[in-house]
């Protein structure tokens, strides 16, 4: 955990945002309970009260410390959940030197996912502590941004539609590559009217004139329920992106790097689903579909900000067609988070991981500046409630043809 320092490990801002000592805690149960337990018949747990606190809500493993209390737990130590890790691998080394199953790859390439998935999440709950501790820390190994050329005047690239094919197929091995979570599959068929896709992300400066606008006092520019979120926000003061505050004038925002005036040149980011939606009313645009998305990013590169690059914030956007469709921001769309048609959760509790969750929630596509780069495809879907804005989240804006 270098070069985060151990005071750091046990903090939990909201209930949302998990210490990142529970993630290193969380990704080593998940192997334990869903690799050791079941295939190593003389795998011995270190403690198996970690069980019970360490599940984040597979009911069918059994019960879990409640999510918003697990900044309460000073034990076991940082040590200690290490001491686990440690364990828990060296296990996994005794495991697949036996050679596995075709049933332990496929967990095994999950589990890797898995923890993928919580690296990402360490970012972004590490940065809300950060960002609301009135010292407003730096992350050591953040690096800071230089002020950004002018971005790209906006322009659309214009899709055809028709009968298109997302998803991917169940089943399509074991290996990394082929890879996809449950709520990626079946691929199937959609069908899209001609619609244009945004060649980048909104930028803060034209964020700022939605803002200069009275976006966030028009009623008419917000869902109704976005409209009530605004108001029951109160002391809370939604009237601008997360971390963003105003002093003498301008406009600042906290980054992992430290306190930086706004550029207005980069993508804003750490949007609600509802200010995304706002914005886009204000632009007289909308929010793309998700079928709509991954049909344009089946063939764009991946030319975002990744995790890999250590910049911790999204960069300028190149200039031309659908840039950075991958990496530098999640992106909104106005799709919900259902099943594909044909879905199937996988049997058991791992069938708990994705399709339990599939109520009230947006699509986002994309990934950002804290996923690996090798974490993502343009199936990827990723989902949040409407209100969610502590992840690295913007919009792409959509229009009809």
């Amino acid at each position: 955990m270098q070069p985060l320092e151990v005071e750091d490990l046990g903090v939990q801002p909201m209930a949302d945002a998990s210490p990142p000592k529970w993630h290193l805690a969380h990704t080593t149960w998940f192997f334990e309970t869903f690799l050791l337990k079941p295939f190593q018949a003389d795998y011995l747990p270190l403690d198996p009260r970690f069980e019970f606190l360490f599940n984040s809500y597979y009911n069918a493993v059994g019960e879990q410390f409640p999510r918003a209390r697990r900044g309460q737990l000073s034990r076991p130590t940082v040590a200690e959940v290490m001491t686990y890790r440690r364990h828990v691998d060296a296990a996994m080394e005794r495991l697949l030197d036996r050679g596995g199953s075709d049933e332990v790859l496929r967990r095994l390439v999950l589990g890797v996912n898995h923890e993928e998935q919580h690296q990402e999440l360490l970012i972004t709950d590490l940065k809300y502590a950060f960002g609301h501790n009135p010292l407003h820390p730096v992350h050591p190994a953040a690096i800071v941004q230089r002020k950004s050329p002018p971005a790209e005047r906006l322009t659309f690239s214009e899709r055809t539609g028709g009968l298109v094919e997302i998803g991917r197929e169940a089943g399509a091995g074991t290996g990394r590559s082929s890879f996809a979570f449950d709520n990626e599959t079946p691929r199937h068929r959609v069908w899209l009217e001609p619609y244009r896709l945004a060649d980048r992300c909104v930028t803060a400066g034209e964020y700022l004139a939605f803002m200069a606008d009275d976006g966030y006092r028009r009623p008419e520019l917000w869902l109704a329920d976005g409209w009530s979120w605004l108001q029951a926000s109160g002391g809370a003061g939604v009237s601008a992106p997360l971390y963003w505050f105003e002093q003498e004038g301008e406009w600042w925002t906290y980054t992992l790097a430290g306190v930086q005036q706004v550029d207005p040149e980069l993508p804003v980011c750490h949007l609600s689903g509802y200010e995304a939606d706002a914005y886009a009313r204000w632009a007289d645009c909308r929010l793309p579909s998700e079928a709509e998305w991954e049909a344009a990013a089946e063939a764009a590169g991946a030319d975002g900000a990744f995790l890999d690059e250590g910049v911790l914030h999204p960069v300028a956007q190149p200039a031309g067609a659908l840039a950075a469709l991958h990496g530098n921001l999640w992106e909104w769309t106005a799709s919900a988070y259902g099943p594909y048609p044909g879905y199937r959760p996988p049997p058991g509790a791992l069938g708990e991981y994705n399709g339990k969750f599939m109520a009230n929630q947006l699509v986002l596509r994309g990934g950002s500046c804290a996923t690996p780069r090798d974490h993502l495809r343009s199936s990827y879907r990723n989902f949040f409630y409407p209100p969610d804005r502590w992840q690295f989240t913007g919009v792409r804006l959509a229009q009809d043809v």
